[in-house]
């Protein structure tokens, strides 16, 4: 991003604050509305646009400098929104390739995978923004951006990344007629070594998903 388009947004902050929250909420609006298992068809592919469309609002926001609340404690939202419904919805929904391996940090040398599910990672996600959103609907702007940039770098943002690579995965292995690694009913409580995930997962055709979860593959 240039110097200019930075200025630009640090002008405007009204019109950075609107287009941030907007992205936002029109994620938390459609995996809701893709938890609901209504149109179970074009779930993936969905999904995989909208992670990729949120992780623009991230990168907004990591570009930003570093916002600052206007209050030195973060008022208090009364109880946290209840994501685990939504969880228990996507990971039936997502079910047989909901658990996918994970490396959480590049630069950490020689880390073993581990088991991750995307429904988890998504549920997390939701849980952060709305949390975000709470302050920004209450009028506070500023408190919410803060949250949303800080929340990215330690926490969401790394998470749907991670869905994305999985969802990006899946799309690729079955419109290229590649098999994939079947990971469902690992455990994702355990820290499994590379050996210990290449040995748990089975091989399964793309073919035998592509049509419950919206995916063609190539002739």
């Amino acid at each position: 991003m240039s110097d200019a388009t930075l200025n630009a947004v640090k002008d405007h902050p009204d019109d950075f604050s609107v287009q941030i929250s907007d992205q936002i909420e029109s994620f938390l609006v459609a995996v809701a509305e893709v938890a609901k298992g209504d149109e179970p068809d074009s779930a993936v592919p969905f999904l995989l646009l909208e992670v990729s469309q949120l992780l623009l609002a991230g990168g907004r926001l990591g570009a930003h400098e570093d916002i600052v609340p206007d209050e030195r404690y973060e008022p208090d939202l009364g109880p946290e929104p209840d994501v685990d419904d939504l969880r228990q919805k996507l990971a039936a929904l997502l079910a047989p390739i909901d658990v996918y391996s994970e490396v959480f940090d590049p630069y950490e040398p020689r880390k073993a995978p581990v088991a991750c599910r995307i429904s988890d990672d998504l549920a997390d996600v939701m849980a952060d923004l709305r949390h975000g959103m709470a302050h920004y609907r209450a009028g506070r702007t500023t408190e919410a951006l803060w949250w949303w940039q800080f929340s990215y770098f330690s926490n969401w943002g790394s998470t749907a990344s991670g869905a994305l690579r999985a969802l990006q995965s899946l799309v690729a292995h079955v419109r290229l007629n590649q098999p994939l690694d079947d990971l469902d009913g690992l455990d994702t409580d355990e820290d499994l070594a590379e050996e210990a995930l290449a040995e748990a997962a089975g091989k399964v055709m793309a073919e035998e998903i592509a049509g419950p979860l919206g995916l063609r593959t190539v002739k």
